[in-house]
């Protein structure tokens, strides 16, 4: 009996997963055609300037459920004290990510909705709800999401979760990337 061979994967490079990103010029600059996803947001990271374009990196960077969890940490520690819609807006994607259910997915959409685009447990919902699966309601034909709004979500989740207290954007930015490496290195586990 053969054992079956399993091909490896490709190495995925920092620019295959910049290259549809909107970073900053002094961030396009810095990366190198040889980084890992996790040494270009190292790189990132470690200049306070560039903490935004770290955080749009690394949502697009790690898997949709683990970027949803990141922002989730994001948003539970930015609105300690929630309003209703909010409260049900992180509840669902609380749920979605620890049972990645089509069900969980769907409530994340009424969610979202809910708690406006605008918001970060708004954008937290819709981050997930657009993880997969329809956009369009169950009885209609399956319109799937665009791959990228997923990160695009999560990215402002967070970017909107740091802001909530203007006086401690460039600390919250910092907590914020910090949650993150600890996740991309596998520190913090679902």
């Amino acid at each position: 009996m053969t054992t079956p061979t399993t091909t490896p994967r490709p190495t995925r490079l920092a620019t295959d997963v910049a290259k549809t990103l909107a970073l900053s010029e002094p961030a396009k600059a810095l990366i190198n055609p040889a980084h890992t996803p996790r040494q270009f947001f190292d790189v990132l990271a470690a200049q306070p300037e560039l903490a935004e374009d770290a955080i749009r990196f690394l949502a697009a960077a790690l898997p949709k459920r683990e970027s949803v969890w990141w922002a989730l940490g994001c948003v539970r520690t930015a609105f300690p004290k929630p309003a209703p819609e909010a409260i049900r807006a992180i509840a669902t994607a609380d749920a979605w990510v620890k049972e990645p259910t089509e069900a969980n997915r769907r409530a994340c959409g009424d969610a979202a909705s809910a708690a406006n685009y605008g918001t970060a447990p708004g954008c937290l919902a819709a981050a997930a709800f657009w993880s997969g699966g329809s956009l369009a309601p169950p009885h209609l034909a399956v319109v799937p999401p665009r791959d990228d709004l997923t990160a695009t979500a999560v990215a402002a989740a967070i970017l909107l979760a740091a802001t909530v207290d203007v006086t401690r954007i460039p600390e919250n930015y910092a907590q914020s990337l910090a949650q993150g490496a600890d996740i991309a290195s596998g520190k913090a586990r679902l």
